[in-house]
């Protein structure tokens, strides 16, 4: 039966063609990079104003998925005090949400590099605070902090003012 179809073999390939055919068959065929399941970011920030003070948190789970909250602080407080309010709530939070792996950013420099231990706590109050950040990473299997830019902590600087105005 001919059908028409017939067989000539090839004599000769460029080898740039077949570097590119391998190429490009190689990316498709590269497995997609793995998703840490248990990895979660959370952006941390607190606001004082004249009407009071609170703290915004935003959480990103290793997919992607944010859960935003807002924490109005019921007492007299400083910027800074906002600012460990929000960390301290962060953690307690992560906590009962069962995150093990935390990624924790904050753009305020003075409390992550006390909690780091780069800088000293000069207030009785910053220090218990400090200790309290310290209990409180003895329940996640990774914690790790990191100071961002304000620029990169917009989402939680607007939940912050939300909460203290």
């Amino acid at each position: 039966m001919d059908q028409g179809i017939s067989y000539a073999p090839r004599t000769a390939i460029k080898s740039q063609v077949l570097a590119d055919f391998i190429a490009e068959w190689t990316k498709v065929k590269m497995p997609p990079a793995p998703i840490d399941q248990e990895y979660w970011t959370m952006y941390f920030d607190g606001s004082m104003m004249r009407k009071g003070a609170g703290a915004g948190l935003v959480f990103v789970s290793p997919l992607g998925v944010h859960i935003r909250y807002m924490v109005r602080l019921h007492f007299p407080s400083s910027n800074n005090t906002a600012e460990y309010e929000a960390l301290v709530n962060d953690l307690r939070i992560a906590i009962e949400l069962g995150i093990r792996r935390l990624d924790v950013r904050g753009d305020s420099q003075l409390v992550i590099y006390q909690v780091m231990k780069e800088s000293s706590c000069h207030d009785a109050k910053m220090e218990a605070y400090c200790q309290e950040v310290w209990r409180l990473e003895d329940r996640f299997d990774d914690l790790e902090l990191n100071h961002i830019p304000r620029c990169l902590n917009e989402a939680a600087d607007t939940l912050a003012k939300a909460a203290s105005g």
